[in-house]
């Protein structure tokens, strides 16, 4: 369990500045920090679907920190499942911190924006439940899940809805509900994310792209340099298969970064423009992968997300 110390957050480093006669000072700018020994200007974390067979939500955290990961993303259900078994989410925490990692964020807040208003009022003690083991294990952000919004949702109500969402996690349980968006579900792109996030007309809304889903949507990647980083939680990392017709593509044919077709280095090159500072998680669902072992797993995909990081040379 014992890994490299990683203080978690900005970091920034003073330069002296050196005036000379007849000259103006120089301006410093704030050294950018980078994680994994230097080769990467975000954190990477690992998404525990990408290890999913592996046993126990400790077993995950196990395999996070020996594989040298500086974050790792939970599943609600990693999170039930470790306190019905007698587990305190807040020692877990205390753990994960104490190894050099953190805990970005959580999946999620599923069925969180509805139909309608009776749905919504309805979903709020389960998704306050969800928060509460977000905020226990240390989350800055939650996942809000739009699986049930309906086709041809009111954006109105569902930004709404996610307004509200936003003061309760945030005053209640001091975390951050981020919008998704899943081709499977009814808010499918980057685009109708933002649009209601946008609309939510908070400090704080989110979103959190993924670039498979990025992809398959057919929302394409050319916005990404229109947005300002600080509206991305984290970014979720994978690439889509040779091969396949798009419209054939499903979660589970998510392959390791720079094994694929999507154009990973000038998405990273575009996401470095927008000056995000967060995570970069890497998220599969491969069922090929997951009869492997789970640790070669989740270090083949960091060293992968490493060397496409440096042929994006960000």
């Amino acid at each position: 369990m014992n890994r490299r110390s990683f203080i978690a957050g900005a970091a920034t480093a003073s330069v002296a500045t050196i005036s000379l006669a007849n000259t103006l000072p120089m301006e410093n700018p704030k050294k950018e920090k980078r994680y994994q020994n230097g080769q990467s200007p975000w954190p990477i974390c690992l998404d525990t679907a990408t290890i999913r067979p592996a046993k126990g939500l400790e077993k995950k955290v196990e395999i996070a920190i020996e594989a040298g990961y500086d974050a790792i993303e939970p599943w609600d259900s990693d999170l039930a499942e470790y306190e019905k078994s007698g587990g305190d989410l807040k020692k877990l925490g205390a753990k994960i911190k104490e190894a050099g990692l953190f805990v970005p964020s959580m999946i999620g807040l599923w069925g969180c924006i509805p139909r309608n208003e009776e749905e919504f009022q309805n979903s709020l003690p389960a998704t306050k439940n969800r928060m509460r083991m977000a905020s226990e294990i240390g989350c800055t952000y939650v996942q809000a899940i739009p699986n049930q919004v309906g086709e041809n949702y009111d954006v109105a109500f569902v930004a709404s809805c996610y307004r509200r969402l936003l003061e309760i996690g945030i005053k209640e349980y001091n975390v951050i509900p981020a919008l998704v968006f899943v081709k499977m579900f009814p808010l499918k792109t980057m685009g109708q994310a933002t649009a209601v996030a946008l609309d939510a007309n908070h400090p704080k809304a989110k979103i959190i792209p993924d670039v498979y889903h990025m992809y398959i949507s057919e929302g394409g990647f050319e916005g990404l340099r229109l947005l300002n980083g600080d509206i991305f939680a984290i970014f979720q990392f994978n690439d889509a298969p040779k091969g396949m017709e798009i419209g054939d593509m499903e979660d589970k044919h998510r392959v390791f970064p720079g094994d694929g077709i999507l154009p990973l280095p000038q998405i990273l090159k575009d996401l470095k423009g927008t000056g995000f500072n967060g995570c970069i998680s890497l998220e599969l669902y491969n069922p090929e992968y997951h009869s492997m072992d789970l640790l070669e797993v989740a270090k083949t995909g960091l060293q992968k997300t490493l060397k496409v990081i440096k042929e994006a040379g960000v």
